[in-house]
């Protein structure tokens, strides 16, 4: 192993298949939780319905407020009836979005295709990086109602099962559309629990960071340093900037739920931590090395080996401490990945 953590391989660790959660708790607040001490590396075993306890009045609490949109659509190509999918990743015009397809062979500038027997219809204009198209959509009334209608949520690859439920796969606190993948560290709270943590004396900030499907992209070089993230959008407002810079100017903690947030703040602030509110693209990938200006605390799942998250938390708590801590969920029998169990990280 590199020192510092610097070599892909470094993040590797064994996961039995069976400890991939493919199917989300009936009740969101009743999975596992592990306690992180990234100080000392030592662990506890809770469950997330306890989480208050381990915060204290005076912290912070930083939500990212994304919806994930019913991304995946499922048609046929005009002419030859052909099947088609269509996955949606980020809106590049009014009626313009940046999309993965299938079958990319089939699907060249000027293919065309139609979805709910015509009710959507697609015109691929162009091939960008990483064989992404730029796909025009045609309809009659609002985008997204028919998209309601006709899409399925965008589950990652290691989901197999059939999503029951939409609304399983959002936050309780999710308002702005735009995520083809949920913050899923936020999916354990329920409204009483969050009714719970601010009659301590917590402060609830939200901010928006619409996730990407770069998120589950493998790292692909060796090098971690070489390993291109791809962008997102985000927005900090003036009141959770001002929110955030108060707690951390009166000695309190700022306590990130999901990397998403961790990456919000961590792109808006400047040298000296100060949170600055506005919107933009960021492209900002943490890995062991990183100096972090404005989280003091994680709340997070378990995360794929040798995946871009994984190297965030462990730039956070140390990577010998994170490989230990999940080498014993694994034994623990924790569930993993977005349906998974939680780790709170202080």
């Amino acid at each position: 192993m590199s020192e510092i953590g610097y070599s892909t391989a470094d993040y590797y660790y064994d996961l039995p298949q069976e400890l991939i959660a493919q199917d989300p708790l009936e009740d969101r607040s009743s999975s596992r939780l592990m306690l992180l001490d990234r100080t000392t590396g030592r662990t506890e075993h809770r469950h997330f319905r306890e989480i208050a306890d381990f915060l204290k009045p005076g912290d912070t609490l930083v939500l990212n407020n994304t919806r994930v949109i019913p991304a995946r659509l499922l048609g046929e190509r005009e002419g030859t009836g052909g099947a088609v999918e269509i996955l949606l990743l980020k809106r590049t015009g009014a009626d313009e979005w940046e999309t993965l397809v299938r079958p990319g062979k089939k699907l060249k500038p000027g293919a065309r295709a139609s979805f709910g027997g015509g009710l959507l219809r697609a015109e691929i204009l162009d091939v960008v990086e990483d064989g992404n198209r730029i796909v025009r959509f045609e309809y009659d009334g609002i985008f997204e109602e028919i998209l309601d209608r006709l899409g399925e949520m965008p589950l990652p690859p290691y989901i197999t099962h059939k999503l029951k439920d939409k609304d399983r796969y959002q936050t309780v606190y999710a308002r702005f559309d735009g995520s083809a993948a949920a913050p899923t560290a936020g999916l354990h709270f329920t409204p009483e629990l969050l009714s719970r943590i601010e009659e301590k004396g917590v402060k609830l900030v939200y901010v928006t960071l619409h996730v990407g499907l770069g998120t589950f992209r493998p790292v692909k070089v060796d090098d971690v340093r070489s390993h291109v993230m791809h962008t997102e959008w985000y927005q900090v407002t003036e009141d959770a900037a001002r929110s955030i810079n108060e707690a951390k100017a009166a000695g309190h903690r700022v306590i990130c739920v999901g990397t998403t947030s961790c990456r919000t703040v961590e792109s808006a602030s400047d040298e000296n931590g100060t949170v600055r509110a506005g919107a933009g693209e960021t492209s900002i990938f943490i890995y062991p090395g990183y100096r972090f200006r404005v989280m003091d605390g994680l709340i997070t799942n378990f995360h794929l080996p040798e995946s871009t998250l994984i190297m965030l938390v462990s730039a956070f708590a140390g990577r010998e401490h994170v490989l230990e801590a999940y080498k014993e969920a694994v034994g623990e029998r924790y569930r993993f990945f977005s349906f998974g169990d939680a780790m709170f990280i202080s």
